[in-house]
């Protein structure tokens, strides 16, 4: 349980616009939870104590069997369209676009800013602008996560998905298959570095910055 608490993979310690929506939504889906729980606990009790014939059995099923459900499931599906629209990756001057390729067992990273130049197990990335990180597998079906900087999403050979990435500020993030596929899936990690601009700059020349 402790390790669940560790800062450097909760989501609920987002250091980006992607995951601080997932942050919310956790934390909405829990409330939501948690309130649906005490309401039906309570009307378990209720139910045990009341006196016999006060209530109509076919407006408790109409109201709380049918309306109130179908209330909760409607109000859900609008509030998870809602983030789903605000995930989705988008076409944008400012945006930076990388490439995540898997294998068992490490990570490679290219960069369009700047061709040939790949790294492994280290992905550099410009802190406060969109990242679009173009996902694919040579093997078999890894997955992407960086936890305080999005939500994850599955590398597939011989398929490209893209996920959104963005950190609000430098720093390093780390990140890690969140897929089993082989006894070495629990080292396959990588760390997500996000630079200044000048700190960017000096990457895309080659240098260390």
């Amino acid at each position: 349980m402790l390790v669940g608490c560790e800062k450097s993979l909760s989501t609920v310690h987002p250091a980006g616009p992607a995951a601080s929506v997932i942050a919310t939504l956790w934390w909405v889906l829990l409330i939501g939870a948690t309130l649906i729980f005490l309401f039906v606990a309570g009307l378990i009790v209720w139910a045990w104590r009341r006196p016999p014939g006060e209530v109509s059995e076919r407006r408790f099923v109409v109201w709380l069997g049918l309306a109130f459900p179908i209330t909760v499931l409607v109000a859900l599906l609008g509030y998870g369209l809602v983030v789903g629209e605000r995930l989705l990756p988008r076409a944008g001057p400012e945006v930076v676009e990388v490439r995540a390729e898997a294998r068992q067992w490490e990570w490679r990273f290219g960069y369009a800013d700047a061709p040939g130049r790949e790294t492994e197990n280290l992905l550099h990335i410009p802190a406060a602008r969109p990242v679009d990180v173009a996902i694919t597998s040579i093997d078999v079906i890894h997955s992407f996560w960086v936890p305080r900087l999005a939500g994850k999403l599955d590398a597939v050979p011989g398929h490209v998905n893209v996920l959104r990435i963005e950190a609000d500020r430098p720093g390093r993030y780390e990140g890690l298959s969140a897929e089993f596929n082989g006894v070495g899936y629990r080292d396959h990690r990588f760390t997500v570095i996000a630079h200044d601009a000048e700190g960017w700059q000096t990457f895309l020349q080659g240098e260390t910055p």
